[in-house]
């Protein structure tokens, strides 16, 4: 997991750098797990938490180059990967209906496509973000901005 998620990451970010003399942009993609942990993942969270690390070092290194370095922290997105996770975890219950559990821990009640997280690492390298580095972007439709405790609303 280390030498997937981090290390790879970093060799990756530092063979790019004397690429970009006129700068450049790179984007880490860490996960919310960096931030807030389910239970049976601590090698994938503390390899996300590097990246979240790794994103800061880089960005203050490299700013003086005018490279810009940010990460994106995905919640949970429809990927070969989570399908994988899901079918492991889901008993006799469908994929889709698992799925659709898992998006309902979200605030927006469903599962983002990879699609979505790919437009904020297309902004993010774009010139509309000159000024944005060693930053961490939360694409997670609001599951790490809500406690896990539901109140029941009282009538007004």
């Amino acid at each position: 997991m280390q030498a997937l998620n981090a290390r790879g990451a970093f060799l990756a970010a530092s063979a790019a750098i004397p690429q970009m003399k006129h700068g450049g942009s790179i984007v880490l993609v860490s996960s919310v797990q960096a931030i807030a942990c389910q239970n049976s993942v601590a090698a994938y969270a503390a390899s996300k938490g590097i990246l979240e690390a790794l994103t800061r070092a880089m960005a203050v290194d490299h700013a003086k180059d005018n490279i810009r370095v940010n990460s994106v922290m995905p919640g949970t997105v429809d990927t070969p990967m989570v399908r994988t996770s899901a079918d492991l975890l889901r008993g006799d219950a469908p994929l889709e209906e698992l799925l659709q559990e898992w998006g309902s821990y979200h605030p927006m009640q469903r599962v983002a496509q990879p699609e979505e997280v790919a437009q904020v690492i297309s902004f993010l390298l774009s010139d509309e973000a000159s000024f944005l580095t060693g930053s961490s972007y939360r694409v997670d439709g609001g599951l790490l901005a809500q406690l896990p405790v539901r109140l029941k609303p009282k009538p007004i």
